[in-house]
Protein backbone atom coordinates (compact mmCIF):
# COMPACT_ATOMS: atom_id res chain seq x y z
CA UNK A 1 0.00 0.00 0.00
CA UNK A 2 1.31 3.60 -0.97
CA UNK A 3 0.38 6.64 1.19
CA UNK A 4 0.63 10.43 0.87
CA UNK A 5 0.72 12.30 3.61
CA UNK A 6 -0.10 16.29 2.82
CA UNK A 7 1.57 18.63 5.29
CA UNK A 8 4.22 15.48 6.11
CA UNK A 9 6.60 17.66 7.30
CA UNK A 10 5.05 18.76 10.33
CA UNK A 11 4.12 17.27 13.85
CA UNK A 12 1.89 15.42 13.52
CA UNK A 13 2.11 14.35 9.90
CA UNK A 14 6.14 13.50 10.22
CA UNK A 15 4.88 10.97 12.79
CA UNK A 16 2.19 9.52 10.93
CA UNK A 17 4.69 9.33 8.08
CA UNK A 18 7.01 7.57 10.34
CA UNK A 19 4.31 4.79 12.16
CA UNK A 20 3.46 4.25 8.27
CA UNK A 21 6.79 3.44 6.76
CA UNK A 22 7.39 1.42 10.18
CA UNK A 23 4.56 -0.82 9.61
CA UNK A 24 6.02 -1.48 5.61
CA UNK A 25 3.71 1.00 4.11
CA UNK A 26 5.88 3.05 0.95
CA UNK A 27 5.38 6.78 1.96
CA UNK A 28 5.25 9.90 0.25
CA UNK A 29 5.06 13.27 2.15
CA UNK A 30 4.08 16.58 0.51
CA UNK A 31 5.83 19.42 2.48
CA UNK A 32 7.72 22.50 3.26
CA UNK A 33 10.40 23.91 4.85
CA UNK A 34 9.47 27.06 6.29
CA UNK A 35 10.59 26.43 10.07
CA UNK A 36 13.37 24.85 11.59
CA UNK A 37 10.90 22.20 13.13
CA UNK A 38 9.87 21.60 9.55
CA UNK A 39 13.86 21.39 8.32
CA UNK A 40 14.32 19.01 10.69
CA UNK A 41 11.34 16.54 10.41
CA UNK A 42 12.45 16.31 6.54
CA UNK A 43 15.77 15.53 7.42
CA UNK A 44 14.83 12.62 9.95
CA UNK A 45 12.06 11.70 7.54
CA UNK A 46 14.74 11.42 4.55
CA UNK A 47 16.80 9.68 7.18
CA UNK A 48 14.16 6.75 7.65
CA UNK A 49 13.41 6.30 3.80
CA UNK A 50 10.21 8.50 3.20
CA UNK A 51 10.64 9.89 -0.11
CA UNK A 52 9.67 14.01 0.22
CA UNK A 53 8.31 16.02 -2.47
CA UNK A 54 9.07 19.79 -1.59
CA UNK A 55 5.25 21.99 -2.10
CA UNK A 56 2.34 22.87 -1.24
CA UNK A 57 -1.37 22.07 -1.91
CA UNK A 58 -1.24 25.58 -3.94
CA UNK A 59 0.70 24.29 -6.53
CA UNK A 60 -1.65 22.05 -9.12
CA UNK A 61 1.20 20.03 -10.88
CA UNK A 62 3.16 18.93 -8.04
CA UNK A 63 0.18 17.84 -6.24
CA UNK A 64 -1.34 15.81 -8.72
CA UNK A 65 2.28 14.44 -9.55
CA UNK A 66 2.10 13.59 -6.33
CA UNK A 67 -1.07 11.29 -6.37
CA UNK A 68 0.92 8.85 -8.85
CA UNK A 69 0.38 5.28 -6.97
CA UNK A 70 -1.09 6.49 -4.13
CA UNK A 71 -3.52 4.07 -2.37
CA UNK A 72 -4.44 6.07 0.38
CA UNK A 73 -4.12 10.20 1.28
CA UNK A 74 -3.80 11.70 4.71
CA UNK A 75 -4.47 15.31 4.23
CA UNK A 76 -2.81 17.24 7.20
CA UNK A 77 -2.22 20.66 5.72
CA UNK A 78 -3.29 23.93 6.78
CA UNK A 79 -2.59 27.04 7.32
CA UNK A 80 -3.03 27.42 11.59
CA UNK A 81 -1.27 29.01 13.27
CA UNK A 82 -0.34 32.21 11.25
CA UNK A 83 -1.40 35.26 12.59
CA UNK A 84 0.32 38.28 10.72
CA UNK A 85 -1.71 36.74 7.07
CA UNK A 86 -5.08 38.14 6.01
CA UNK A 87 -7.94 36.00 5.91
CA UNK A 88 -7.73 35.21 2.11
CA UNK A 89 -4.87 32.67 3.30
CA UNK A 90 -6.53 30.78 5.18
CA UNK A 91 -9.33 30.12 2.17
CA UNK A 92 -6.82 29.65 -0.40
CA UNK A 93 -4.77 26.86 2.05
CA UNK A 94 -7.68 25.23 3.91
CA UNK A 95 -10.77 25.40 1.27
CA UNK A 96 -8.98 25.61 -1.94
CA UNK A 97 -5.78 23.52 -1.14
CA UNK A 98 -8.12 20.67 0.22
CA UNK A 99 -10.55 20.90 -3.34
CA UNK A 100 -6.67 20.50 -5.06
CA UNK A 101 -6.04 17.21 -3.29
CA UNK A 102 -9.62 15.93 -3.43
CA UNK A 103 -9.78 16.41 -7.12
CA UNK A 104 -6.34 15.21 -7.37
CA UNK A 105 -6.90 11.99 -5.58
CA UNK A 106 -10.31 11.18 -7.67
CA UNK A 107 -8.18 11.76 -10.68
CA UNK A 108 -5.40 9.30 -9.76
CA UNK A 109 -7.64 6.33 -8.71
CA UNK A 110 -6.97 6.65 -5.07
CA UNK A 111 -9.02 4.37 -3.18
CA UNK A 112 -9.32 6.87 0.26
CA UNK A 113 -8.69 9.87 1.89
CA UNK A 114 -8.23 10.73 5.58
CA UNK A 115 -9.25 14.52 6.28
CA UNK A 116 -7.61 15.95 9.14
CA UNK A 117 -9.83 18.50 10.61
CA UNK A 118 -10.19 20.04 13.85
CA UNK A 119 -12.34 20.46 17.17
CA UNK A 120 -12.28 24.47 16.01
CA UNK A 121 -14.83 24.23 13.80
CA UNK A 122 -16.72 23.86 17.22
CA UNK A 123 -15.82 27.40 18.02
CA UNK A 124 -16.93 27.88 21.73
CA UNK A 125 -19.61 25.09 22.42
CA UNK A 126 -19.89 23.77 25.91
CA UNK A 127 -21.54 20.51 27.15
CA UNK A 128 -20.63 17.06 25.97
CA UNK A 129 -19.69 16.93 22.26
CA UNK A 130 -19.56 14.54 19.74
CA UNK A 131 -19.91 14.49 15.57
CA UNK A 132 -23.63 15.82 15.75
CA UNK A 133 -23.27 18.35 17.56
CA UNK A 134 -23.50 21.77 15.97
CA UNK A 135 -20.73 23.48 14.45
CA UNK A 136 -20.49 27.67 15.46
CA UNK A 137 -16.27 28.21 14.42
CA UNK A 138 -15.37 31.52 15.89
CA UNK A 139 -12.09 32.30 14.09
CA UNK A 140 -10.90 32.24 10.78
CA UNK A 141 -9.40 28.69 11.30
CA UNK A 142 -12.37 27.34 12.12
CA UNK A 143 -14.23 28.39 9.92
CA UNK A 144 -12.10 27.91 6.83
CA UNK A 145 -11.29 24.51 8.19
CA UNK A 146 -15.60 23.81 7.86
CA UNK A 147 -15.92 25.06 4.67
CA UNK A 148 -12.87 21.91 3.88
CA UNK A 149 -15.16 19.69 5.35
CA UNK A 150 -17.86 20.64 3.13
CA UNK A 151 -15.40 20.38 -0.04
CA UNK A 152 -14.44 17.04 1.18
CA UNK A 153 -18.25 15.65 1.60
CA UNK A 154 -19.10 16.66 -1.72
CA UNK A 155 -16.44 13.95 -3.14
CA UNK A 156 -18.47 11.15 -1.64
CA UNK A 157 -18.81 9.03 -4.51
CA UNK A 158 -16.47 9.81 -6.33
CA UNK A 159 -13.95 8.16 -3.81
CA UNK A 160 -13.78 7.45 0.31
CA UNK A 161 -13.66 10.24 2.12
CA UNK A 162 -13.42 9.94 6.18
CA UNK A 163 -12.82 13.70 8.21
CA UNK A 164 -11.41 13.61 11.67
CA UNK A 165 -11.24 16.13 13.70
CA UNK A 166 -8.51 16.35 15.38
CA UNK A 167 -8.47 17.11 19.58
CA UNK A 168 -5.17 19.14 20.76
CA UNK A 169 -2.27 17.10 20.48
CA UNK A 170 1.04 16.94 21.63
CA UNK A 171 4.00 14.55 22.40
CA UNK A 172 7.48 13.43 21.04
CA UNK A 173 8.25 16.02 17.95
CA UNK A 174 5.32 18.94 19.40
CA UNK A 175 7.11 21.71 19.03
CA UNK A 176 3.79 23.91 20.11
CA UNK A 177 3.58 23.03 23.75
CA UNK A 178 7.99 23.04 24.28
CA UNK A 179 7.84 26.88 25.36
CA UNK A 180 5.06 25.72 27.86
CA UNK A 181 7.56 23.32 29.54
CA UNK A 182 10.31 25.75 28.85
CA UNK A 183 8.48 27.88 30.72
CA UNK A 184 7.56 25.67 33.56
CA UNK A 185 10.72 24.53 34.31
CA UNK A 186 12.85 27.73 34.27
CA UNK A 187 9.47 28.72 37.04
CA UNK A 188 8.61 32.20 34.42
CA UNK A 189 4.89 30.67 33.91
CA UNK A 190 1.46 31.88 35.66
CA UNK A 191 -1.49 30.83 35.58
CA UNK A 192 -4.06 33.21 33.72
CA UNK A 193 -7.95 33.12 34.30
CA UNK A 194 -9.52 30.29 36.61
CA UNK A 195 -7.75 27.69 35.36
CA UNK A 196 -10.86 25.32 35.48
CA UNK A 197 -11.41 25.09 31.60
CA UNK A 198 -11.01 21.46 30.47
CA UNK A 199 -8.67 20.38 27.93
CA UNK A 200 -9.64 17.11 26.05
CA UNK A 201 -6.03 16.75 24.49
CA UNK A 202 -4.35 13.53 22.59
CA UNK A 203 -1.07 11.81 22.90
CA UNK A 204 0.15 11.74 19.18
CA UNK A 205 0.41 7.91 19.59
CA UNK A 206 -3.03 7.51 19.95
CA UNK A 207 -3.73 9.82 16.96
CA UNK A 208 -1.83 7.77 14.71
CA UNK A 209 -3.47 5.06 15.73
CA UNK A 210 -7.27 6.41 15.21
CA UNK A 211 -6.11 7.77 11.82
CA UNK A 212 -4.70 4.33 10.50
CA UNK A 213 -8.30 3.03 11.99
CA UNK A 214 -9.73 5.57 10.09
CA UNK A 215 -8.09 4.50 6.65
CA UNK A 216 -8.88 1.09 7.03
CA UNK A 217 -12.17 0.62 8.47
CA UNK A 218 -15.07 -0.45 6.51
CA UNK A 219 -17.31 1.20 8.33
CA UNK A 220 -15.34 4.62 8.16
CA UNK A 221 -16.25 5.69 4.87
CA UNK A 222 -18.33 9.16 4.34
CA UNK A 223 -18.47 9.49 7.87
CA UNK A 224 -16.69 12.18 10.55
CA UNK A 225 -15.09 10.90 13.77
CA UNK A 226 -14.03 13.47 16.43
CA UNK A 227 -10.47 11.56 17.99
CA UNK A 228 -9.40 12.60 21.44
CA UNK A 229 -7.78 11.55 24.31
CA UNK A 230 -8.69 9.38 27.69
CA UNK A 231 -9.67 12.04 29.89
CA UNK A 232 -10.30 15.72 29.72
CA UNK A 233 -7.80 18.11 32.50
CA UNK A 234 -7.94 21.22 33.81
CA UNK A 235 -5.35 23.90 32.42
CA UNK A 236 -4.25 23.71 36.28
CA UNK A 237 -4.10 19.73 36.47
CA UNK A 238 -2.26 20.27 32.72
CA UNK A 239 0.31 22.74 34.66
CA UNK A 240 0.55 20.81 37.24
CA UNK A 241 1.18 17.27 35.76
CA UNK A 242 3.95 19.18 33.28
CA UNK A 243 5.54 20.18 36.54
CA UNK A 244 5.95 16.69 37.69
CA UNK A 245 7.21 15.48 34.66
CA UNK A 246 9.76 18.02 34.79
CA UNK A 247 10.50 17.41 38.24
CA UNK A 248 10.17 21.45 39.29
CA UNK A 249 7.33 23.22 41.85
CA UNK A 250 4.00 24.12 39.83
CA UNK A 251 3.47 27.54 39.21
CA UNK A 252 2.03 29.55 42.09
CA UNK A 253 0.92 33.09 40.47
CA UNK A 254 -1.93 33.42 38.98
CA UNK A 255 -3.36 36.93 37.00
CA UNK A 256 -7.12 37.19 35.41
CA UNK A 257 -7.99 36.43 31.99
CA UNK A 258 -8.96 39.80 30.57
CA UNK A 259 -6.21 42.29 30.61
CA UNK A 260 -4.30 39.76 28.69
CA UNK A 261 -7.34 39.14 26.15
CA UNK A 262 -7.32 43.20 25.81
CA UNK A 263 -4.26 42.95 25.13
CA UNK A 264 -4.59 40.21 22.63
CA UNK A 265 -6.97 42.48 20.71
CA UNK A 266 -5.00 45.67 20.53
CA UNK A 267 -1.79 43.44 19.41
CA UNK A 268 -3.96 42.04 16.28
CA UNK A 269 -5.14 45.33 15.49
CA UNK A 270 -2.14 47.13 15.53
CA UNK A 271 0.52 44.44 14.53
CA UNK A 272 -1.25 42.02 11.78
CA UNK A 273 -2.10 44.64 8.73
CA UNK A 274 1.66 44.94 9.14
CA UNK A 275 2.01 41.20 8.19
CA UNK A 276 3.90 41.14 12.01
CA UNK A 277 2.78 38.15 14.19
CA UNK A 278 1.76 39.71 17.52
CA UNK A 279 3.33 37.80 19.82
CA UNK A 280 -0.09 37.87 21.63
CA UNK A 281 -3.48 37.11 19.88
CA UNK A 282 -7.31 35.89 21.06
CA UNK A 283 -6.33 32.56 19.58
CA UNK A 284 -3.43 31.83 21.72
CA UNK A 285 -5.81 33.06 24.62
CA UNK A 286 -8.67 30.44 23.91
CA UNK A 287 -6.06 28.22 26.07
CA UNK A 288 -7.45 29.84 29.11
CA UNK A 289 -10.61 30.23 28.43
CA UNK A 290 -12.42 27.62 26.09
CA UNK A 291 -13.13 23.67 26.93
CA UNK A 292 -13.78 20.40 25.52
CA UNK A 293 -14.65 17.14 26.38
CA UNK A 294 -15.64 14.50 23.74
CA UNK A 295 -18.08 11.63 23.48
CA UNK A 296 -16.12 9.19 21.78
CA UNK A 297 -18.76 6.82 21.08
CA UNK A 298 -18.72 6.73 17.71
CA UNK A 299 -14.54 6.47 17.65
CA UNK A 300 -14.66 3.19 19.62
CA UNK A 301 -18.27 1.69 17.78
CA UNK A 302 -16.97 2.03 14.28
CA UNK A 303 -13.17 2.04 14.50
CA UNK A 304 -12.56 0.10 18.01
CA UNK A 305 -10.29 2.81 18.45
CA UNK A 306 -9.43 3.50 22.85
CA UNK A 307 -7.10 6.26 23.48
CA UNK A 308 -4.29 4.46 25.76
CA UNK A 309 -2.25 7.25 27.25
CA UNK A 310 -3.22 9.80 29.71
CA UNK A 311 -2.24 12.98 29.99
CA UNK A 312 0.40 12.26 33.30
CA UNK A 313 1.84 9.99 31.11
CA UNK A 314 1.51 11.70 28.07
CA UNK A 315 3.03 14.70 29.99
CA UNK A 316 6.27 12.61 31.41
CA UNK A 317 7.17 10.84 27.99
CA UNK A 318 6.88 14.38 26.21
CA UNK A 319 9.59 16.01 28.76
CA UNK A 320 11.86 12.79 28.56
CA UNK A 321 11.55 13.50 24.70
CA UNK A 322 12.05 17.45 25.05
CA UNK A 323 15.35 16.67 27.23
CA UNK A 324 17.03 14.02 24.79
CA UNK A 325 16.88 16.62 21.77
CA UNK A 326 18.44 19.63 24.77
CA UNK A 327 15.49 21.45 23.73
CA UNK A 328 14.67 22.44 27.35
Amino acid sequence: MSVLITGGTGFIGSRLAYACRDSGQAVKVLGQENTPAERANACWLTEKGVELILGSVGEEGVVRDAMAGVDTVYHLAAAQHEANVPDSHFREVNVEGTRRVLDAASAAGVRRVVHGSTIGVYGALEGTIDENSPCRPDNVYGITKLEGERVVRSFNGRLEAVIVRISETYGPGDRRLLKLFRAIKGGRFFRIGNGRNLHHLIYVDDLIDGMRRASESDRAAGHTFVISGREPVTTDAMMDAIARALDVAPPRLRFPLWPFMAAAVVMEAVLRPAGIQPPLHRRRMDFFRKGFVFDQTRCREALGFEPATGFVEGARRTARWYEDQKLL
